[in-house]
């Protein structure tokens, strides 16, 4: 049963804190099994709720870790939530507006790539997106917390709490997203994983369904608890954030849960093997 799931896979979709590196330290098997994915006639994409990094920025990392990328083969949750956001107002009827953008490169870039005019002045914005910044300062808290409060449509780009480094887990956007929501009374639209935009956004840009497409990732509540609902098949690692215990508690079940991506690979290989 197993195989014949695998073999069904058209697309892989990969989280990348925790599932490709920690940090700036390479995990094993990633270039393998990329390689693998496209001899094999698989697409795979990065689907990352990391904010922080243009796709070129990501790509010029990766090559500096031996991992070969273009930039089409990132999507994060800035670009996610930029192009979610346009989408709105060209299909759904949202007013047009300048944004104040609480974030970095990624987000900055996402949102004027989309025709997005950016503003430092609160009461001038009609969106206030917000991510994660490691350059965070309190005047940049304070000023998108104004504009909040002033009315502009609250979004956030992910809410993960927390993220993987080697230094442990650090704060992450979720943790920012708390403190504005306290401060403002304003809970955000969070677009990056789990929740279905981001998703949505990544299948229609390889163009397949769920059905035949896998998320792999390092942390339940938000890879993979997104993608069960939806019907993709799900595959959990344990060189990040959710321990084993935690994966053999998880309600539901990813589809399968391995060391890491060496493994998944050796999955693919004998899957393959039987057809």
């Amino acid at each position: 049963m197993n195989s014949e799931v695998l073999r069904s896979v058209r697309a892989v979709l990969f989280d990348m804190d925790g599932v490709i590196y920690v940090g700036a330290r390479l995990l094993p098997g990633v270039q393998e099994l990329f390689d693998y994915l496209v001899e094999s006639g698989r697409q795979w994409l990065y689907v990352t709720n990391n904010a922080s990094k243009t796709p070129q920025q990501f790509v010029e990392t990766l090559a500096k870790m031996g991992v070969r990328s273009e930039p089409q083969q990132i999507l994060g949750s800035a670009e996610a939530a930029a192009g979610w956001l346009r989408e709105q107002i060209d299909h759904a009827g949202w007013v047009d507006g300048k944004v104040i953008a609480m974030g970095q490169d990624g987000l900055r870039t996402a949102l004027t790539t989309r025709g997005f005019e950016l503003t430092v002045d609160p009461h001038a914005a009609t969106y206030a997106v917000a991510g994660i910044n490691f350059q965070l300062t309190y005047e940049d808290l304070a000023r998108t917390a104004l504009a909040i409060r002033a009315g502009a449509k609250f979004i956030g780009t992910n809410s993960d709490p927390s993220y993987p480094t080697e230094r442990g887990q650090l704060p992450g956007a979720g943790s920012i997203l708390a403190l504005l929501a306290t401060a403002t009374g304003v809970q955000p639209l969070v677009i990056g994983k789990p929740n279905r935009g981001m998703f949505d956004q990544a299948l229609k840009r390889l163009g397949v369904g769920p059905q035949e497409t896998m998320m792999v990732g390092d942390r339940y509540d938000t890879d993979i608890q997104g993608a069960v609902p939806l019907g993709l098949l799900t595959t959990g690692v344990l060189t990040g954030v959710t321990t084993l215990p935690e994966w053999e508690r998880a309600d539901p079940q990813p589809t399968f849960v391995v060391p890491g991506l060496p493994e998944l690979l050796s999955l693919f290989k004998e899957a393959d093997a039987r057809a």
